[in-house]
């Protein structure tokens, strides 16, 4: 749930000369009629200028219109004039969020926290804005040290039970639901009624869900920007009670309902509403309706997370540049040979859960899942400059076995009894130069998968944090060969050992290529890696359902089935070279 405040207390605080313009602005507003709330609001604001409250109404009544800009204008205005006013920055974030200004966003909502720390909005929104952009664990800290000072915060614990039924931790979510009073008054009401329908879904608890849903139905109409949700729910239900037609009426009906949604609606919603449908009509083989769903949530993320593929190819050849063979055969590196760090790397969806899931059940082995340690070292290393790859390979001796020792000691704190420490962040591949220089130690292995199939799965799901090249397939297929092309060069330029595994690999013959991945990493044969499916640990990737079976040959060559959707992709592949190279593999 994504919270806001209406601000009207602060009337009183406005000057005498605009008050009764405000006044009929508010009650204008009550009663429906916008237009006349946006005269009456520019009177205000006209009659005092530097009166921050005339400025907050017209900020309101632009976000009730749907008119984001000057949402963000208006309540802009209202912070130069009281830049301690926490809703306004809180009113000022959603906007930007709407507008697809995720950064912006967040920001906001941080000088919020900033002028009045432990605002409920405010920290309901930025943790909802932190697992959007991939930031589960400070998301979910944040939450969790938020209730338990106020318990009473609604939306933080929303937010929180949202955030554990996206990994599906529904006992949790369910606890943390029944644990506090029922919400008085909609839409929080009905917030709280999905949330617990789908939990009580994630734990098959039909008969329960049913009853839930029908406690829903009983507050009232469902408001129109949570109807999508009321709809996914019913379709589930009728999924686990085997009513096929049923499912696909609460399908076309939310379909409907996406289209119903006013401008208020959290973008969030419609986005996952269109990736939910699609998942559904795709069980179906309905391929046109499931790749129309697809194309309209990529076109809703592509808002706030634009790509640019100069960009990128431009801090392709900097690294590249910086971290040639030269650097590494002649120029200084750390000391240590800490054995230790295990990277896996590969493009999303190409199976590097599955290659963690498999060692981390080694008994020698710590799967620590997808860190940010070697990407936010990179940054604090260079900066965010086009020569942050050269000012890190220009660091000296000294600076390297400093930044090794602190990177090893925050490691090691992980498992200190492990022998190998697995950090499976796909988009590791970009600072492969810096973990060569600060890890000599450090084994690397590289997981690859038809990228057909690479292209598809990634275009099927909907990945918090920052994928901005996924929402376009040209450029989906462009960046899969650019990733390929570094990894080539780090094959060719680092003295770490690389080992590259093939999801196919696992299917063909598991035993060898298990006893390939262990001699990789001079660890001995662990009969648990072979049941690595009965692992309770926590996976927290969009591949957690699928580590949890034995290996099975499902997801490889699904793209047949949209080869005429996935044209695109495919084409910048072939130009590439990259499907004579991956038809040359397969065919050793």
């Amino acid at each position: 749930m994504l919270g806001r405040d209406d601000g009207t207390r602060n009337v009183s605080d406005v000057e005498d000369g605009h008050q009764a313009a405000l006044r009929r602005c508010l009650s204008l507003r009550a009663a429906g009629d916008l237009p006349g709330a946006v005269a009456a609001a520019r009177e205000a604001c006209a009659a005092a200028p530097d009166a921050p409250a005339a400025h907050y109404a017209m900020g309101e009544i632009c976000t009730a219109l749907g008119d984001d800009a000057g949402a963000v204008a208006a309540f802009a205005q209202a912070l130069r004039r009281a830049p301690g006013w926490a809703d306004a920055w809180v009113n000022l974030g959603l906007a930007r969020y709407r507008q697809g200004a995720m950064g912006a966003a967040k920001q906001a909502m941080r000088e919020a926290l900033r002028v009045a720390p432990g605002h409920a909005a405010a920290t309901a929104n930025l943790g909802a804005f932190l697992r959007l952009t991939g930031e589960a664990e400070e998301s979910e800290a944040l939450l969790r040290e938020t209730l338990a000072r106020t318990p009473e915060a609604l939306g933080v614990r929303l937010n929180l039970v949202a955030d554990l039924l996206q990994r599906g931790r529904g006992a949790e979510a369910l606890a943390l639901l029944e644990s506090a009073a029922l919400p008085g008054a909609l839409p929080a009401l009905c917030q709280w009624h999905l949330a617990r329908i789908l939990a009580l879904l994630q734990l098959g608890r039909v008969v329960a869900a049913r009853a839930a849903l029908a406690d829903l139905t009983a507050v009232g109409p469902v408001p129109s920007e949570l109807a999508p949700l009321f709809h996914w729910r019913q379709v589930l239900l009728a999924q686990l009670e085997h009513d096929e037609r049923g499912a696909r009426q609460a399908a076309r009906e939310m379909a409907a309902a996406i289209e119903a949604m006013g401008p208020n609606a959290v973008p969030e919603h419609r986005i996952m509403a269109h990736y939910d449908l699609a998942q559904f009509w795709s069980s179906r083989g309905d391929s046109a309706a499931t790749f129309a769903h697809w194309q309209e949530g990529h076109r809703l993320l592509r808002l706030s997370q634009p790509f640019s593929r100069e960009a990128f190819a431009g801090y392709l050849e900097a690294t590249m540049t910086a971290f040639d063979g030269a650097r590494f055969a002649h120029g200084p590196r750390a000391k240590n040979r800490d054995a230790a760090p295990v990277f896996i790397v590969g493009m999303p969806r190409s199976g590097t859960t599955l290659c963690e899931q498999i060692l981390a059940a080694h008994g020698e082995v710590h799967g620590a899942g997808e860190r940010t340690a070697l990407g936010s070292a990179f940054v604090r290393l260079g900066g965010n400059a086009a020569d942050a790859a050269a000012r890190i390979a220009a660091l000296d001796a000294t600076a390297w076995d400093e930044e090794a020792q602190t990177y090893l000691t925050e490691l090691h704190a992980l498992a200190p009894a492990k022998t190998r420490i697995v950090d499976k962040m796909p988009g590791n591949d970009l600072y492969l130069g810096l973990a060569g220089l600060m890890l000599p130690g450090a084994r690397i292995i590289h997981c690859v998968r038809d990228p057909r199939d690479i292209g598809l799965s990634i275009w099927t799901f909907r990945f918090h944090g920052e994928h901005p090249y996924a929402h376009d397939l040209a450029d989906l297929g462009w960046t899969i060969a650019q990733r390929a092309r570094l990894m080539d060069h780090w094959r060719a330029v680092l003295p770490n050992p690389i080992l590259t595994v093939a999801l196919h690999d696992w299917v063909r013959d598991f035993d060898d290529t298990l006893a390939r991945v262990l001699a990789h990493l001079e660890l001995p044969p662990d009969p648990a890696c072979a049941r690595f499916y009965d692992s309770d640990r926590e996976v927290r990737t969009v591949s957690r359902a699928q580590v949890r079976q034995p290996i099975h040959a499902r997801g490889l060559g699904r793209w047949r089935a949209y080869a005429a959707e996935l044209a695109p992709l495919i084409a910048e592949l072939d130009a590439a070279g990259m499907l004579t190279q991956w038809d040359r593999r397969l065919s050793k």
